[in-house]
């Protein structure tokens, strides 16, 4: 692995970082509209990460296949899917400002199960960096290091607010301030984990990257229809959710098609 990778899956987690850094800078809990804003602005990044920087690739993987070249980004896709569904079930977690726990019953303390839902993010968002990046070591097709960098600095910078997100609700809930920032950046160890643990099995299974590429994708949607969006709609109306994915979105198509 070269060091140009090793940058590009770090990257991701740095957004985290920064994002949970908040914690020491504000004061109080997190605005309501602000939260609403903030997950739908990471909803579009990774909508409009999981079509330009997954599912074309993938297509275009493919392109050999002729009319049926949908066929691994669609198995894939549903492969993705599928698991980060038994994921939810399986790994006991709490979304914020839910009351009830999902998934198996356990003893967990509620920061531990706040800190678990953001992890059930992440994962999907190490996936599709570290397979990225193992398609340009590869040389596979036409995926380059720009284009794998565009989606690392996409994903950092939705990972910034959420590393917000989970960082200083538990300030407001009580925890010290350097304890909520160890698992505002606990919940983001997974993603650089993910890449890794990605790149090292694709090097193994390239003719399967165009399947990878769309797992990454349905994996990511799946976080985005179950979670992120019931979170930015939820309580009192408002459209601000709604404007910050188009934003979102907007900044990602843009960041990947410039350098992709």
């Amino acid at each position: 692995m070269n060091l140009m990778t090793v940058q590009g899956i770090m990257i991701p987690f740095l957004g985290t970082t920064l994002g949970a850094a908040c914690v020491f800078f504000m004061k109080g809990d997190m605005n309501r509209i602000l939260q609403r804003a903030l997950t739908g602005f990471a909803a579009g990044v990774m909508v409009a990460a999981s079509v330009w920087s997954l599912l074309i690739p993938s297509l275009d993987q493919a392109s050999h296949m002729g009319g049926w070249s949908f066929v691994p980004a669609a198995v894939g896709f549903w492969i993705g899917i599928l698991f980060l569904l038994a994921l939810d079930r399986i790994i006991p977690h709490l979304h914020m400002n839910s009351k009830e726990a999902e998934g198996p019953k356990t003893q967990l303390s509620r920061t531990i199960m706040l800190v678990l839902a953001v992890v059930l993010h992440n994962i999907p968002e190490g996936m599709a960096v570290g397979v990225v990046y193992a398609g340009w070591q590869s040389a596979a097709g036409e995926l380059s290091l720009t284009g794998a960098m565009a989606l690392s600095i996409g994903i950092a910078i939705q990972n910034f607010p959420e590393g917000a997100i989970i960082s200083m609700p538990l300030r407001a809930e009580g925890e010290k301030k350097t304890k909520a920032f160890f698992y505002g950046v606990l919940s983001g160890v997974v993603e650089p984990l993910g890449a890794l643990l990605t790149i090292l099995a694709a090097e193994f299974v390239i003719p399967l990257l165009p399947y990878l590429l769309s797992f990454a994708a349905g994996a990511m949607m799946y976080v985005v229809v179950e979670e992120l969006i019931p979170e930015m709609s939820e309580g009192e109306h408002s459209n601000i959710g709604t404007l910050l994915f188009a934003a979102g979105f907007t900044l990602m198509m843009a960041l990947d098609v410039a350098l992709g």
